[in-house]
């Protein structure tokens, strides 16, 4: 199934469920959850009957941002059209004005503000913000400063100054458990101070958002505006910072998720202090290990992530990790669904050596890394996949299409002329799907004409018989599925195709 993440707010985390009442609110200086302030009673009906009086001490310190930005946009109305030569300034374009709207919270007296980052950044290509407005619940408007940044996290701290100022703490959401209630806190859709409630339902839950993947999921109602507000426990701490949802049409259906207070503090610490943040690479591509390729592999567990390409000259071709490797510990830790490679590498500080564990052609063994430091999103998008395979192409005349009908393919040589037309580099070598049987596990797999197969089990393949043999070891060994590395366009991953009559 595809869905849209829709960029939203709220998530979960809690105590148990308890009935509330408030002490009388303390003074400027004192936190609207400070301990003391609220205090939970014991619940008749394992539920509480209500969450005003928790609402009431909280929302002051919750407040709705909204930016204005400057995007150039085209002149020409009939820009992108088949009748762009009859529009009006060709070649122009125009400073129109843009809003967004989002939420956050104030985390000290001073007035410092947390949101999420893509609140605050740039949306549209080209955009400049060139304001922060916040507003809080009693209607006090403040011109924010942007005091820091993290796109990684999608976190931001902003600055704004007043007087009295209420604001909140953070929480322990290390201690939040699956089934704890939850309140989130924000401005959906524009609209101010707006509550909804609801139990956790996950947590470290890994959505594939980037290396600071691990979210607190919650079935409280969420929507676009939410993002950035407060998801608070039942004592009233902060315990998570909505940042997403997972929707098929945009808005609320009770997936949403926040980032756990444990992963994003010490992140705001470093951002009010004016430092940047950085984060460990290693320089690979990864591949989640599914057990289809668990199994091709020969593996006994699905435990691991599988190397897909390793980048030149950084650190894991430095220290020998290879295409095709299995790493299963890093720095100690086991890598986990719930515990993945980029989240514990990037948590290592860079110039740190680690051991990594792998398992390659089936046996364990360890490698030292030195961490790098993690490029910026625009470097790391300039790495071009095709050229790290490093085999030289068959440029031989045998270009007849042979079959490999265990494998439900046919497959032909990879030649310069045919890796212009379906646009990789030659360089890569490999056998081009010339055609895939539409009743095979390779349909069913995704495979189809033009694929490269540039490595069958961790070999190279460079004619129809090289892959002819490797399926049939394969089938010797009892193995039922071969595992493949395709390479499409400038895209590479193993897949695991079953052996037919196996």
């Amino acid at each position: 199934m595809r869905y849209a993440y829709a960029l939203t707010t709220a998530i979960l985390l809690g105590g148990a469920a308890t009935a509330l009442s408030l002490n009388q609110p303390a003074g400027a200086q004192t936190a609207q959850n400070e301990p003391g302030t609220i205090q939970a009673v014991a619940p008749k009906a394992g539920a509480p009957m209500s969450f005003a009086d928790l609402v009431a001490r909280l929302q002051p310190a919750v407040v709705n941002i909204s930016t204005t930005q400057r995007v150039k946009v085209n002149a020409n109305p009939f820009a992108g059209t088949p009748f762009e030569m009859f529009g009006g300034g060709q070649g122009q374009s125009v400073t129109r004005e843009a809003q967004s709207l989002g939420s956050g919270f104030i985390i000290s007296a001073d007035g410092y503000v947390v949101t999420n980052n893509h609140v605050i950044s740039a949306g549209a290509q080209g955009a400049v913000v060139e304001s922060i407005t916040v507003t809080l619940s009693d209607g006090r408007d403040f011109k924010a400063k942007l005091i820091g940044h993290d796109a990684q996290s999608d976190l931001a701290v902003l600055k704004i100054d007043g007087a009295t100022l209420p604001f909140v703490k953070f929480g322990d959401s290390g201690r939040a458990r699956v089934g704890d209630w939850i309140l989130a806190i924000g401005n959906p859709f524009g609209l101010g101070g707006t509550v909804t409630a609801g139990i956790i339902s996950a947590t470290h839950r890994v959505t594939g958002a980037g290396a600071y993947d691990r979210f607190i999921q919650t079935d409280a109602s969420i929507n676009r505006g939410n993002s950035g507000g407060p998801m608070f426990d039942l004592n009233g701490n902060v315990i998570g910072i909505n940042s997403q949802i997972l929707s098929p049409t945009g808005g609320n259906v009770g997936i949403g998720f926040a980032i756990p207070a444990e992963e994003a503090k010490p992140i705001i610490d470093k951002l009010m202090k004016g430092q940047s943040i950085t984060r460990g690479y290693l320089g690979i591509a990864m591949q989640d290990l599914t057990k289809d390729l668990a199994a091709g592999f020969g593996l006994p567990s699905d435990r691991g992530t599988l190397v897909a390409r390793v980048e030149p000259n950084q650190p894991a071709e430095k220290a020998g990790i290879k295409q095709g490797d299995v790493i299963v510990r890093v720095n100690g830790k086991e890598i986990t669904p719930e515990q993945t490679l980029s989240y514990i590498v990037a948590n290592v500080a860079p110039g740190t050596r680690i051991p990594v564990e792998l398992i390659r052609d089936g046996k364990r063994q360890t490698v030292n890394v030195t961490v790098a430091a993690r490029p910026p999103e625009e470097q790391l998008a300039q790495f071009d996949p095709s050229d790290q395979d490093g085999g030289q192409g068959d440029d031989g005349d045998d270009a007849t299409t042979a079959p490999s009908a265990a494998l439900g393919v046919s497959v032909t040589p990879l030649t310069p002329p045919i890796a212009r037309s379906i646009g990789v580099d030659p360089s890569i070598g490999g056998l081009v799907i010339a055609g895939v049987n539409p009743s095979s596990d390779a349909a069913g797999k995704g495979l189809q004409r033009g694929d490269v197969i540039v490595s069958a089990n961790q070999q190279p393949v460079r004619t129809a018989a090289e892959l002819g043999k490797i399926v049939a070891a394969a089938k010797a060994a009892g193995r039922k599925q071969v595992v493949l590395y395709i390479q499409r366009k400038n895209i590479g991953n193993f897949f695991p195709i079953g052996i037919a009559g196996n």
